[in-house]
């Protein structure tokens, strides 16, 4: 007999050599199939940045430069301070300088407390600066510079009145700005979420998944659908949508079946000069970030390019007014979200409009 000990080391040594043996059969199964990755290829995925700060990158940024950073990248998503919109929740907001002392955000455990902003929920600096890092701008995820990265973080940390103006946040002392942190001390594992005294003081998980294998719920049957003559009252609805997530909305715009006997419309014929146009305006549109906020049949940030085209289409002056809106900016036409002032040029702001003017057929 075999002692626990020894009987576990041995099933373990047992199980590697299984897998070693399957992993010889696959690599020789498939000859010539892959290759071992290289050392540029492997650097270009290493990335992450962990809590102890390893593989952060040198680099330097001010408060003043994020602030700039800010403005031009940041603003039209996230809002001018931090606060956000109605389609992204806040970064900046719920801490004071007391949770700076103390380490945990009090207005977390106030249930009064409207909502939860980044900084109230953030333990460690290294997941902000890794975020901005890997996924911002969300249009064009890692085009950020390592400074940009140290800038747009010291302005972030700045905005939640954690760092002072004069900040400079570098990679040498970064690890003295986590001490900062309102909710550094948040951290728990007095979850449940694993068994074990290692993981808190909860020796159980909360969850054990027999819920879904006794006394399951009937099959969900309709209760009530949308009838046919209030499709489309309010447009479109899976126009409205965003273009992200997992509810897409349904097509109002026609019956909820439609007979197998209805031939559907041809499409209407695009003449090359105005395919060529629409490819160069939408590049545009791209190039100059207005993607970002527009998507061009549904609502992200700002209106869907196609409702603009639809709002002003009996204008006789339209192309001419949508470029002036371009350049200058406003708010209230669509809501309470302001598009800030397009730093581009007549030309391209021009060809933009007239796109726009025309439909903003794709």
């Amino acid at each position: 007999m075999f002692k626990s000990a020894d009987a576990t080391g041995c099933s373990l040594l047992f199980v590697a050599l299984l897998l070693s043996c399957g992993l010889a059969t696959a690599q020789s199964s498939y000859p010539g199939i892959g290759r071992a990755a290289t050392t540029k290829e492997v650097a270009a995925w290493d990335i992450d940045v962990r809590p102890d700060f390893k593989g952060l990158p040198t680099g330097s940024g001010s408060v003043a430069q994020g602030m700039d950073l800010w403005e031009a990248r940041c603003a039209s998503c996230h809002g001018v301070f931090g606060e956000s919109n109605q389609t992204f929740s806040p970064l900046v907001g719920g801490t004071t300088a007391q949770d700076v002392k103390t380490g945990r955000v009090a207005s977390l455990t106030d249930s009064a407390y409207p909502g939860r902003s980044t900084l109230m929920k953030l333990s460690t600096l290294s997941t902000l600066w890794d975020y901005i890092s890997r996924a911002m701008p969300w249009t064009e995820p890692k085009s950020l510079k390592p400074d940009e990265v140290y800038a747009l973080t010291a302005y972030l940390l700045n905005l939640g009145g954690i760092v002072p103006d004069s900040l400079i946040l570098t990679d040498r002392n970064i690890a003295e700005v986590q001490k900062l942190l309102p909710n550094r001390n948040g951290l728990t594992t007095e979850h449940g979420l694993w068994p074990g005294k290692p993981m808190g003081k909860v020796s159980q998980p909360d969850v054990k998944a027999l819920a879904c294998m006794q006394d399951c719920a009937p099959e969900p049957t309709i209760a009530s659908a949308l009838p046919d003559f209030a499709r489309n009252a309010h447009g479109n609805l899976a126009e409205q949508n965003r273009s992200v997530g997992a509810q897409q909305g349904a097509d109002t715009s026609r019956p909820p079946a439609a007979s197998p006997s209805r031939i559907a419309a041809a499409p209407p014929v695009v003449p090359p000069a105005a395919v060529s146009s629409a490819t160069a305006a939408l590049a545009l549109a791209k190039k100059h970030n207005c993607l970002a906020c527009h998507g061009v049949e549904s609502r992200i940030v700002g209106p869907a390019l196609r409702d603009v085209a639809k709002k002003y289409r009996e204008r006789a002056d339209a192309a001419d007014y949508l470029a002036g809106k371009i350049r200058s900016g406003g708010s209230g036409l669509w809501g309470a979200i302001p598009m800030p002032p397009q730093q581009l040029s007549d030309v391209d702001s021009r060809k933009i409009a007239q796109w726009l003017a025309a439909g903003a057929n794709k």
